[in-house]
């Protein structure tokens, strides 16, 4: 791998070096070898070799500098004051295939300055969910963490029972999230111009060439955070703790823990068992996103040339692009053009699947059943279940927009959109019933099951053999998906 480990260079203040704790008898769960490619770590015999034992806190190679991070945050819209690392460490920074920097941070680590109540580790349900889920994210197109791999041990942790604890080697374009810059501007403020030349040299170098590098920097992070969750919202993702400190500088999705994809859709959708007034439902993500960066900017205010009238700027284009960017992956999804026609039957649509809770993912799927019927008997399977599924008035409903909708795929190119349509509308999500069976399976020591759902995942756009009916069932109408804890 090629090494360059700089935030260990930073002013100490911003973080603690230690090495993790090990966890006893660490074992293997899976090994993503698609990350280790990327990384280079397929590529050095010690790294392949002892992966179990580095992931299980045993092992430290020379070239890692293992430290945790101090940041802030606001939780819940309320400042929570300083979080950080609490059972995570970074380990090592690296530049991947394409030359792209890595964070490589061991969650489930053991316990740092910052764990404040905590105890430093991680369970298997929890380490699951989060490698499916960043493998799945990441195979979808959508900026996210992933994951080298994941172990379980002999060390018996506490959440709402007992249960194996476990440790996950996250890999991320970077682990700097907003509540980093919260943090510096309460205890530490002197260091706000190093850490953001820092953040634009590592993240943003083509901010350099801007006659105002920082304004070009806090503009691509506003314009980056649109994007992503416009993404998700296209995808029917919710992240469920959206605080300041679980965004990143990047625009890539970090920090699963309540998450879920959408499966009867849903707008008001809370997917957080611990979000009793909904304020991260699916629907509330565009503008609790515009409020994380609302609170986040004005702390460059610090620094020279950076007035209110100048952070406002910054911030204006967060609508326009996520509008934009949602707009026109919604017509994609339905095989349109970008235009105003196209967003009319879009809509439409959503009303139908809202007011008849169909199946988010499938009745998206199930369009090609409509469109091509030939070529696509899965698709059109689908649109059968779909239909069956409404009411009398809702039949009518659907027939009167099918008809409007075909004619508008025909005025464009039927071939156009049938392709567009493969590519947006995926056949399988990380489903929270399909994590659930591989998560059963594991603790009883079995990870075929967590391999499966990683094969099938890894192709998410393509019908598979090795699927089965319960990777694309839903739940029946009258039971609510079910919330998730921070711990599941």
């Amino acid at each position: 791998m090629r090494y360059q480990n700089t935030y260990v260079n930073l002013d100490t203040r911003l973080y603690h070096e230690q090495p993790p704790t090990p966890l006893d008898t660490p074992r293997a769960g899976h090994f993503n070898t698609q990350v280790a490619q990327q990384l280079g770590w397929a590529d050095n015999e010690d790294l392949m070799t002892n992966w179990v034992e580095i992931l299980g806190g045993q092992y430290v190679p020379s070239d890692f500098k293992p430290l945790a991070m101090a940041y802030a945050g606001h939780q819940f819209g309320q400042w929570a004051g300083q979080l950080g690392d609490g059972r995570g460490l970074l380990m090592a920074q690296v530049l991947d295939s394409n030359g792209q920097p890595q964070d490589l941070h061991l969650k489930g680590a053991g316990l740092t300055p910052y764990s404040r109540m905590g105890d430093g580790r991680a369970v298997l349900r929890s380490t699951i969910r989060e490698y499916l889920c960043g493998h799945a994210l990441t195979q979808l197109g959508i900026s996210s963490s992933n994951a080298l791999g994941f172990v379980v041990s002999d060390t018996r942790v506490r959440r709402e029972r007992i249960e194996a604890g476990a440790a996950l080697m996250r890999v991320a374009d970077s682990h700097i999230r907003l509540g980093h810059v919260e943090w510096i501007a309460s205890f530490a403020p002197d260091l706000l111009g190093e850490f953001t030349d820092y953040m634009i040299d590592t993240y943003y170098p083509e901010c350099r060439d801007s006659d105002a590098p920082i304004v070009a920097f806090l503009t691509s992070v506003v314009e980056r955070t649109a994007r992503m969750i416009a993404d998700w919202q296209l995808i029917g993702f919710a992240h469920g703790v959206m605080n300041t400190d679980n965004l990143s500088i990047t625009g890539s999705t970090l920090d699963f823990g309540p998450f879920g994809f959408m499966e009867r859709f849903n707008p008001a959708w809370i997917n957080n068992h611990s979000d009793h007034n909904g304020r991260y439902a699916y629907q509330n993500q565009p503008a609790i996103g515009h409020w994380n960066l609302n609170v986040w900017l004005p702390h460059f205010m610090r620094l020279q040339g950076i007035s209110r009238e100048t952070l406002s700027e910054c911030l204006a284009p967060y609508e326009a692009t996520f509008m934009q960017h949602y707009q026109q992956g919604l017509c994609r999804k339905l095989g349109l053009p970008h235009q105003s026609e196209s967003l009319s039957l879009a809509f439409e649509w959503l009303t139908l699947l809202e007011d008849n809770l169909l199946d988010y993912t499938n009745s998206f799927r199930a369009l090609l059943g409509l469109v091509a019927p030939n070529d696509h008997p899965y698709e059109q399977k689908l649109l059968t279940t779909m239909t069956t599924e409404l009411s009398s008035d809702a039949k009518q409903v659907w027939q009167d927009w099918s008809i409007r909708y075909l004619a508008q795929v025909e005025q464009s190119s039927t071939e156009q959109a049938i392709n567009d349509m493969q590519t947006n509308n995926p056949v399988y999500v990380l489903r929270n019933s399909m994590a659930q069976r591989a998560i059963t399976a594991a603790e009883q020591g079995q990870f075929e099951e967590v391999d499966r759902v990683y094969r099938l995942l890894a192709n998410p756009y393509h019908v598979q053999d090795i699927a089965t009916d319960l990777d694309t069932s839903t739940p029946a109408p009258n039971i609510p998906q079910m919330p998730i804890s921070c711990s599941s």
